[in-house]
């Protein structure tokens, strides 16, 4: 399939009334779920006009105070800190443009974070794409060791956006 018949397929989808879309096609796989399909798991979502301009905006009225930081401190990500050997680590890799999200709205906790473990088709993250938003599942099974991506920043096709050490 063509980039140019998946933005049609996209264009249809979001004329239409359907929330989710999959379609099959020998080794190509794609699953587009729309606005609709999150409002009907009771997920709420935040749509910008612009794609490239979905990261929330800095308010230091809503920023915790330094203590409260220190005491969540536990709960940070600190792989990207520390390097990581990738030799026989498994990639979660982007299958389309957008913008990566690892929660379902800025109130969620992440899908996933460091040190979880997946399976084949557990959902990693979101990819707004073309104002839909689509629900990233894991391809392979294991602990997720880095997470490759900032939040709600752009991303490329292909582009890797998780690390996993296999199962």
């Amino acid at each position: 399939m063509t980039f140019k018949e998946v933005q049609e397929l996209i264009r249809q989808l979001d004329k239409s009334n359907l929330s989710e879309f999959k379609l099959k096609e020998g080794e190509f796989e794609i699953t587009i779920r729309t606005a609709k399909y999150a409002e009907s798991r009771g997920t709420k979502y935040v749509q910008s006009s612009s794609v490239m301009s979905n990261a929330p905006a800095y308010n230091p009225a809503s920023q915790p105070k330094v203590d409260s930081i220190e005491s969540k401190s536990s709960s940070v990500d600190i792989s990207a800190a520390a390097p990581i050997s990738t030799a026989g680590l498994l990639e979660i890799k982007a299958p389309m443009v957008g913008t990566f999200y690892r929660s379902s709205s800025p109130d969620k906790p992440p899908f996933v974070k460091v040190g979880d473990t997946v399976d084949k088709g557990s959902p990693v993250c979101i990819v707004e794409a073309m104002k839909l938003f689509n629900e990233i599942e894991s391809d392979v099974k294991g602990k997720i060791v880095k997470v490759c991506v900032e939040d709600a920043s752009p991303i490329e096709y292909d582009q890797v956006l998780f690390l996993v050490e296999p199962a």
